[in-house]
């Protein structure tokens, strides 16, 4: 499936489906709406799947080196992004471990490590290039490429459709990658790039303003144009962020939930949902990450945190513990009692 035709399969999820589950949910022994959100949660995936179990949780982490890190925005050197890689690989990282808590399989994207990776389970190849060019000096990349990150996400979504799985998760590695996230927040936004722009992988207050400085920069060097969502991914964004927007599109094209992780996942959301204004309704926004951009760019998406745990990694982290919570939805759906199964007086219960 390639862009346009993904484009043109969306479509709006069911209305009268969600408000059938929900009067189910309001007909059990609990006081109506006393679970919260959790019944979001439920008549949501149900809607989207019409599942009622989830039988496969995958994770994606999608993983990109970017030309920006020359001018001094991280506080990681570009070598730490493929070493990462083969931690994941290994299990040893902390979204293989939250992942694990969760029954969710992860799997590593290759969409643009400075590394030649040789074909290894749990990994996908599907590099774009060997990093992005420096955006503070042109584009990151090609228009090409970005619609080839687009399609590679796609094509993943396509393939947990056809494998049964039912609850996909997005997560990201590469250093740097706040920068362009930052960026891509600031044109969609309209806000100023020190509203939406902090400090990443733990900077100090000069790192910041520089990095301020350099987002600022790449913005008037390229010049982005916000209602061409390809040309600012294109401009100011990465082949992973490229990929996460694809998975995010092609998710909603097959008709499966999908889980965004924080800051980093949530410009590709963002790129997703400029392209087509539907994708939200199969969006699951896991946490609010410490980004100070995060908010908005949530708010942007038309969306509510399901957690906020101060975090700030990455990597799908946020998304597999917002999985739990899914789950524990949909078994609150399929075992608490109604009124009338339970022999409770509804009335006592209001």
């Amino acid at each position: 499936m390639n862009l346009s035709t993904a484009l043109e399969t969306i479509r709006p999820v069911d209305q009268a489906r969600m408000a059938e589950i929900q009067a189910r949910i309001d007909s059990q022994a609990k006081p109506r709406g006393s679970l919260g959100r959790l019944e979001e949660f439920a008549r949501r995936f149900v809607a989207i799947t019409g599942r009622e179990a989830i039988r496969s949780k995958r994770v994606y982490t999608f993983a990109g080196d970017h030309g920006v890190v020359e001018e001094g925005v991280s506080a990681f050197p570009k070598e730490v992004t493929p070493q990462m890689v083969f931690n994941f690989l290994e299990g040893g990282a902390a979204i293989n471990a939250l992942a694990r808590s969760v029954g969710a399989e992860v799997v590593v994207v290759d969409m643009g490590v400075d590394h030649e990776f040789e074909p290894l389970p749990g990994l996908e190849l599907k590099k774009v290039g060997r990093g992005t060019a420096n955006f503070a000096k042109g584009p990151a990349m090609s228009r090409e490429q970005a619609v080839q990150a687009l399609e590679a996400g796609i094509e993943l979504a396509l393939r947990c459709r056809k494998s049964g799985v039912d609850l996909v998760g997005t997560g990201d590695m590469g250093i740097g990658n706040t920068t362009p996230s930052a960026a891509i927040a600031a044109v969609f936004t309209g806000l100023s790039v020190k509203d939406v722009t902090f400090r990443g992988t733990g900077i100090d207050d000069a790192a910041l303003a520089n990095k301020i400085r350099v987002i600022e920069t790449g913005l008037k060097v390229n010049a982005p144009d916000p209602k061409d969502p390809i040309d600012v991914l294109a401009k100011v964004g990465g082949f992973e962020i490229g990929g996460i927007a694809g998975l995010v599109l092609g998710c909603a094209a097959v008709g499966l939930p999908v889980v965004v992780d924080g800051f980093i996942s949530t410009a590709g959301a963002m790129i997703a949902s400029e392209l087509h204004p539907r994708v939200r309704d199969y969006i699951f926004a896991a946490h609010q990450s410490v980004e100070i951009g995060h908010s908005h760019m949530l708010e942007r998406i038309g969306e509510q945190p399901m957690l906020d745990l101060q975090m700030r990694l990455g990597e799908g982290t946020g998304g597999a513990l917002a999985m739990g919570l899914i789950e524990s939805a949909l078994q609150a759906l399929r075992e608490v009692k109604t009124f009338a199964d339970a022999g409770v007086n509804e009335g006592a219960e209001q």
